[in-house]
């Protein structure tokens, strides 16, 4: 029996350990290497602000489900009455149920009841009630654009400049990304320069000390070979500590599933990344059409404003219009309209306005303007855009220029560096030669590291300009 207690106690303790383990607040990303395309897709699908900016087109639709509201039917009920000393001095009931339409027409259906000793003649109704059924048209203001129209249309241009928006938002996280996923790398090779290149000064420092024990080298060069060693331990250190701080700012983008992740130490960054930038960001010079640029979110967002401002003008041109409401009511008892009588109606007419109308004449003028103003900003958004594509597709060729001399340069040094390693083991060579060679080559492989990494940034903010996350 205590064997079998002791026996459950461990499984629920496994149990408790591997739920709190699953469920603990962050998570390692466990392979052996994460590629960018791979990591832009997580950005893409799980970081909060890429969602942050799908909110916006959420709360478009919501604006124009309001804005839509405007012509929902409305049921409207009116009910008084008034009794004293037991006496009912009047009850009065009116009831409506509208119905907005489109065009300033408004159909009317209603019924009314009157009914008591003291109450506005201009108000009796038959014993049963009266029944009415009419329309209402705006034939100046309201009849081709009023405010619940304009509320509708702005609601619809609204849904998408959201997604204008929703794609500058989330390009400007993607970008942001990118920059941390490329330090990464940047900082991953520098260490691994170190660290290889610690490895071979080790080696040639042991090396020395048995030729200075065989008498075949001066004592100095050991000398030479331990300082070559230490530093190459602090360069070590140091690009291990900018590692360890570009991983953690890499962790800040790593979302997987809602849960923050961070990065194990096995996991590598790409390293055939050259090869496969451009089609990820879709930056290659073959597909930018530097001409059309009708689809970028920039210029989307403001021709969409210009189509919200072109309605405001519409409406405030129609305030210019004299304000005409005529209603017609068809009345009747509720017989459902069995003896039709076109004798029986309401009927009214509403005329006003403005002598000078300079309010209205104002109005309109400054719509005019802001949108002459906002089509010079659109003109000039235009061409600021094809010369930032431009000067960044110029800065992309030309980096590509200096890594094919930086490779020459650093397979140059690297012979360089094998010549005098064979002429060192001729004894027609120095340990300070040696490391000259050397020093220069990791130089220039820092460089190229360099370059590359110029590249890769080159090619987001191009990313960047173009603004299309999706």
């Amino acid at each position: 029996m205590e064997k079998r207690r002791n026996n459950m106690k461990y499984v629920v303790f496994s149990f408790l350990f591997f739920f709190g383990f699953c469920t603990s607040y962050s998570q390692d990303f466990i392979q052996e290497e994460l590629s960018y395309s791979e990591f832009l897709g997580y950005v893409k699908k799980y970081h909060p602000l890429v969602k942050q900016a799908n909110l916006e087109v959420s709360t478009a639709q919501a604006k124009l489900m309001m804005a839509r509201g405007g012509f929902d039917p409305k049921i409207e009920v009116d009910y008084n009455k008034k009794e004293f000393k037991g006496t009912e001095y009047y009850s009065l009931l009116n009831s409506s149920f509208k119905i907005p339409t489109w065009y300033g027409i408004e159909i009317k259906a209603g019924f009314d009841d009157t009914d008591g000793q003291y109450y506005n003649p201009q108000n009796r109704t038959p014993n049963a009630g009266l029944t009415s059924l009419g329309l209402s048209v705006a034939l100046g203001q309201g009849m081709f654009i009023n405010q619940r129209m304009a509320d509708v249309r702005e609601g619809k241009l609204q849904i998408k400049l959201s997604d204008a928006e929703r794609k500058l938002k989330a390009i400007a996280v993607l970008y942001k990304a990118s920059e941390a996923y490329f330090e990464w790398r940047k900082s991953y090779n520098e260490a691994e320069l170190y660290r290889n290149y610690l490895g071979f000064a080790s080696t040639r420092f042991k090396g020395v000390k048995k030729l200075i024990e065989l008498g075949d080298s001066p004592a100095i060069d050991s000398v030479e070979a331990k300082i070559t060693v230490r530093n190459r331990e602090l360069n070590l250190e140091n690009g291990n500590l900018k590692l360890a701080k570009a991983k953690l700012n890499l962790a800040n983008y790593l979302w997987i599933e809602n849960v923050p992740v961070e990065l194990d130490d096995v996991v590598k960054p790409e390293q055939n990344l050259i090869q496969t930038l451009e089609e990820t960001l879709k930056t290659d010079a073959m597909l930018v059409n530097v001409e059309s640029l009708e689809s970028h979110p920039k210029i989307q967002s403001l021709e969409t404003k210009l189509s919200m401002l072109e309605i405001s003008r519409q409406l405030k041109a129609n305030m210019l219009l004299p304000k005409i409401n005529v209603g017609y009511n068809y009345i009747s008892e509720p017989v459902y309209f069995d003896s039709f009588n076109a004798d029986d109606y309401k009927f009214n007419v509403d005329f006003s306005i403005p002598i000078f109308l300079r309010k209205e004449r104002g109005s309109l003028k400054i719509a005019k303007l802001k949108i002459q103003d906002l089509k010079f900003d659109i003109e000039q958004q235009r061409l600021e855009l094809k010369n930032k594509i431009k000067a960044q597709q110029t800065e992309i060729t030309s980096l590509k220029r200096q890594k094919v001399v930086i490779d020459n340069l650093v397979q140059d040094y690297l012979t360089m560096l094998n010549s005098e390693e064979k002429l060192f083991s001729f004894g027609e060579s120095s340990i300070f030669l040696i490391n000259s060679r050397e020093n220069n080559l990791v130089s220039a492989k820092l460089s190229q590291i360099s370059i590359e990494n110029q590249f890769y940034i080159s090619n987001a903010e191009l990313y960047k300009i173009l603004a299309n996350p999706d």
